[in-house]
């Protein structure tokens, strides 16, 4: 019997996990490096404050869809999903945030909306199936 959330093995000593398969993760993983290189360019004095704050956000998305993807029960799947879109949404407001502090160029700002427009829906269609499983 393999552990829950393992799909197959490259070698015998190294697992591929479902999550990995997602496309939603391997989005959210594109966005983690989107919002990484956008937070380098930010003033230093944000060190602490919003570039810390966007980064935990972007890899809190990706972290919670892997997460979700390996609980047993479906209600706590759906629970992991409905965290990553909060965090989804958290890294919007923060872009809307630092555009509106001139920290970020429109056509970036653009960019990552277009990018948590598509994970989104991707959660959304997550949540939905984990809520209807029996």
């Amino acid at each position: 019997m393999s552990e829950v959330g393992t799909i197959s093995s490259k070698t015998s000593n190294e697992s591929i996990y479902s999550f990995e398969s997602l496309a939603v993760w391997n989005k959210s993983r594109t966005l983690v490096k989107e919002v990484y290189k956008m937070t380098a360019n930010f003033p230093t004095d944000e060190r602490f404050g919003l570039i810390s704050q966007m980064r935990r956000a972007a890899v809190s998305v990706s972290s919670n869809v892997a997460e979700g993807s390996t609980r047993w029960g479906n209600k706590d799947q759906a629970r992991f999903y409905e965290i990553a879109f909060g965090s989804l949404i958290e890294i919007l407001n923060q872009c809307i945030l630092a555009y509106d502090l001139e920290f970020i160029q429109e056509n970036e700002l653009r960019s990552v909306r277009i990018k948590i427009n598509e994970i989104s829906r991707m959660l959304n269609a997550l949540h939905s199936s984990a809520k209807k499983k029996k």
